[in-house]
């Protein structure tokens, strides 16, 4: 028997003054609040205990004991309700390709490739990746994982072969899901060429699941290889949900860091559903009759928890935009807003600079009327995107909700409440409930009152917070806890204005914030250094119109290694970077340098590359403890010699 939520939910937030009472709550009565926000899920055993925090061990536990599956919150509860409801609306590549599911075909769906995986070994506990383009069935094989108790790990379909193999290895993956092909704008991306080539010799990946996206015909190993829809034929769609203890884990996820491994962050069932289904329902104001337009891929967090399960668990309809936004043309966004009656769109920054340089006529030519709330995530949006965005592409009408927020959250942290935050173009404006921002000094003092800059940290827990790097939480406390003892750092430099409202400012560590995904520069320097020419390599970022933040990597060469065309080495070594990462970590600049500025015990001053980047040459700072201070000069006069 499951535990049904109650509707609507608990905490009502009507004006500022209600947020106020029960933000309040939710820092001083953490329990009290989130045991009133887990009746928004389906448990069936309700938790005994809502929290359990340890924070010298960055151990975490929420509603503990509680038994549930993501897929009764999701799917099975809205497919008996509401079985002719659509569930997921697919935006196909090409202007006009539409697919709908309802919610009692996806039950369907979900529970025949549920029995796949079941059939071909998968068991609770499993790893299972997948390496998908945006269709139905990413988030359908979302779902039958969670129905069955196996760990997904979704990546992101535009990285390569040896990203791939990295992750699989790291997360011991037994089976892995993709696509013939994966198209993307006028091309097509081969993604079964490619997985093929992450898991060439390797004996860990039993069986690959191929979905048949295109015509194309590509090789299929006898044994190992199956097409996804001929083994779907063969499954009845009733498969019983495995119950999962809240803490059980749901889905390993991976982010860059600073060193160069990516980390594979472990979010559990209970305390990420609640967190998501609470998340999206304030923050988007969620309403039945939504049809709710996320742009992120599910390869990344934000389409894990804005794509298919906060919009799933609230009942609302959720797109899955496989087109990119400006194909064919920059209309295209909009078109499909038109098309489907969007109510509810959330992009990033970058998607909308890209959009806005073809300039208003695009947007203009649609209507747009069904649109009611606009939101912004994965990178800080600047004043000009924002006033574009409220004022032409939502018609001065629609409430923009600007949010920040990590892969290691789980869900939003920053953000206003639509139609209740006064709104700031370029702030995230207040924090949501249970979440507890600091601004910090280098040496961990607290910046108080109003103003005051920082680097940002958070202090408590909440329930859709990463519990762990998967396979190695010695790794979790270095990376988030050590800096600031029982503090998870953010790794972002924010400052808070006069009204208390939060601004971020970027990245305080050695990642990148490119189109609002998170690179690490050691692992584009990697990259770089695999090349046989490269000696060695510095990554940095610097301001870039469309991206945000774009990539500079500055490269000396070994000795003997100066025979070539400059023009053909970059174009080799970005070729490099695209082969090892994938397309989203090519440099935009690469420049050829004799020698990278070092203090005498050999470690390079990165503090003036980036200043150097940025153009501020005036403020590099001491640099006499360079063993070769002319360095600086010839750094200079290339950035000089670029901007000309």
């Amino acid at each position: 028997m499951s535990f049904i939520a109650p509707h609507p939910p608990h905490h009502q937030i009507r004006d500022l003054a209600d947020y106020r009472v029960a933000y309040r709550e939710s820092v001083e009565h953490p329990s009290k609040f989130w045991e009133a926000e887990a009746k928004r899920i389906d448990w069936f055993h309700p938790p005994s205990c809502t929290m359990e925090v340890d924070a010298e061990e960055a151990d975490f536990g929420w509603f503990v004991d509680g038994r549930l599956n993501v897929n009764t919150s999701c799917v099975d509860r809205h497919a008996r309700a509401t079985p002719r409801k659509p569930a997921i609306i697919w935006a196909g590549n090409e202007p006009g390709q539409y697919r709908t599911l309802t919610y009692l075909e996806l039950r369907q769906q979900v529970g025949r490739l549920a029995n796949v995986l079941r059939a071909h070994g998968v068991r609770k506990g499993d790893r299972v990746c997948l390496y998908l383009p945006m269709i139905p069935e990413a988030a359908i094989a979302m779902l039958a994982c969670a129905r069955i108790g196996a760990v997904h790990s979704v990546i992101f379909g535009g990285f390569s072969a040896e990203s791939l193999r990295d992750r699989i290895l790291d997360a011991g993956c037994k089976l892995l899901l993709t696509a013939n092909e994966a198209p993307r704008g006028p091309r097509n991306i081969p993604l079964k060429e490619i997985a093929d080539q992450a898991i060439e010799g390797l004996s860990i990946v039993e069986t690959v699941l191929v979905v048949r996206r295109t015509a194309a015909e590509v090789p299929m190993r006898e044994g190992r290889d199956f097409w996804l829809e001929s083994e779907m034929d063969r499954q009845r769609a009733h498969c019983p949900a495995e119950w999962m203890d809240s803490e059980d884990p749901l889905f390993v996820l991976y982010t860059s860091g600073s060193t160069g491994k990516p980390k594979g962050l472990l979010h559990t069932t209970g305390g990420y559903l609640v967190y998501a289904t609470a998340t999206f329902s304030y923050v988007f104001d969620a309403q039945p009759q939504d049809i709710h337009l996320c742009t992120a891929d599910v390869g990344w967090v934000t389409g894990h928890s804005y794509v298919v399960y906060g919009p799933l668990a609230n009942g609302v309809t959720t797109v899955m935009m496989e087109a990119p936004p400006t194909y064919p043309d920059a209309s295209r966004l909009w078109q499909i807003v038109d098309d489907l009656k969007v109510t509810v769109l959330y992009t990033s920054p970058t998607a909308l600079r890209s959009l806005r340089r073809a300039g208003d006529a695009p947007v203009r030519q649609t209507r747009r009327s069904s649109l009611r709330l606009l939101g912004s995530v994965g990178e800080p949006i600047d004043a000009d995107t924002w006033n574009w965005f409220h004022d032409v592409c939502g018609d001065s009408r629609c409430d923009i909700v600007d949010t920040w927020w990590q892969t290691e959250s789980g869900g939003i942290l920053i953000s206003p409440l639509p139609g209740i935050t006064p709104m700031k173009p370029g702030s995230a404006t207040l924090p949501l409930f249970g979440v507890q921002p600091l601004l910090l000094d280098e040496k961990g003092k607290v910046q108080e009152g109003n103003p005051a800059q920082g680097n940002l940290a958070l202090a408590g827990s909440w329930p859709g917070q990463a519990r762990s790097v998967y396979g190695s939480h010695r790794r979790f406390r270095e990376t988030y806890f050590a800096r600031y003892p029982n503090l998870y750092f953010t790794g972002d430099g924010c400052r808070r204005d006069e009204d208390g409202y939060y601004w971020i400012t970027g990245r305080v560590d050695d990642v990148l914030n490119v189109s609002g995904h998170r690179l690490g520069t050691a692992e584009l320097e990697t990259a770089l250094m695999q090349h046989e020419t490269v000696a060695e390599a510095a990554v940095v970022g610097f301001p870039h119109d469309i991206k945000g933040t774009g990539i500079l990597a500055y490269v000396t060469l070994k000795p003997g290694r100066s025979d070539f065309k400059e023009g053909d080495l970059i174009g080799a070594l970005k070729e490099q970077v695209r082969h090892a990462i994938g397309p989203i970590a090519t440099p935009d600049r690469i420049e050829i340098v004799s020698g990278l500025p070092k203090t005498r015990s050999g470690k390079i001053m990165r503090r003036i590359l980036r200043q150097v980047a940025l153009g501020k040459f005036d403020q590099l700072g001491d640099i006499t403890t360079l063993v070769d201070p002319s360095i600086v000069d010839e750094l200079i006069a290339n950035a000089r010699k670029y901007k000309s």
